[in-house]
């Protein structure tokens, strides 16, 4: 498994403390990535483990499990090393240890991890297919699809938004895309734009005034709870 990046983080990667790992590769471009390091398949800053090294290291890390902590796996695109996830997500079912992964949600293979992981994270960019073509270079149906599964299975998951002046911030667009969907299960949380990663990239960074309100923000919760869907905020 190759990873870019590691370290503890306290509930914004699902419940508790947690040991979060940056998994290299994604099949996404978002052009206001925060870790474009971590887009190519391969590359000198990551390193590799074996499944049995991080079970040795996660064990090890144990202890720092608290308030219902445990591991959470992110990317880059968490499913791009999809077997090797699905090793290590068994490995720690096994051992009784939390799991949590982040996901665009764009594996064709995605249902089959959600009986192995205990905590699922998926981030839905934009509620049209051409527009997320050009803002992610990925047109989003398989994420759709997915979304679909995920919906029907009934199972909780927590649905992220990132949200971008000039490409997105439309509330009640977003509400209409996911009354289609049965979300009695689901969480949302909306996530502001930011711009820390903005200096790690090696070509131009393309958004501009990408910047939101409160107020937008405070639509966004104002359009998704009279629409009846949970919104939260970790």
């Amino acid at each position: 498994m190759k990873i870019f990046k590691k370290g503890f983080n306290y509930s914004q990667d699902g419940p508790g403390n947690r040991l979060v790992y940056h998994l290299q590769g994604c099949n996404f471009r978002c052009k206001w990535c925060s870790n474009p390091e971590g887009m190519s398949i391969s590359s000198p800053l990551c390193t590799e483990y074996t499944a049995e090294e991080l079970m040795n290291e996660i064990k090890r890390c144990e202890p720092m499990f608290f308030d219902g902590g445990g591991v959470t796996f992110t990317g880059g695109e968490a499913t791009m090393q999809f077997d090797e996830l699905t090793e290590i997500l068994k490995m720690l079912k096994n051992e009784g240890i939390s799991s949590a992964i982040e996901t665009n949600g764009s594996h064709p293979r995605l249902e089959t991890l959600f009986g192995l992981v205990d905590y699922l994270i998926m981030d839905v960019k934009h509620f049209d297919f051409e527009r997320h073509k050009f803002w992610t270079g990925d047109d989003g149906k398989n994420t759709y699809e997915n979304l679909k599964k995920l919906c029907d299975s009934g199972r909780q998951a927590l649905i992220r938004i990132p949200i971008i002046n000039g490409v997105n911030a439309e509330p009640e667009k977003f509400a209409e895309f996911f009354k289609k969907l049965n979300c009695s299960a689901l969480e949302f949380e909306f996530l502001s734009y930011h711009e820390f990663g903005k200096n790690k990239w090696s070509t131009p960074y393309e958004i501009e005034n990408g910047f939101v309100s409160d107020e937008v923000m405070l639509r966004f919760d104002e359009v998704f709870k009279n629409n009846g869907f949970k919104v939260v905020n970790t």
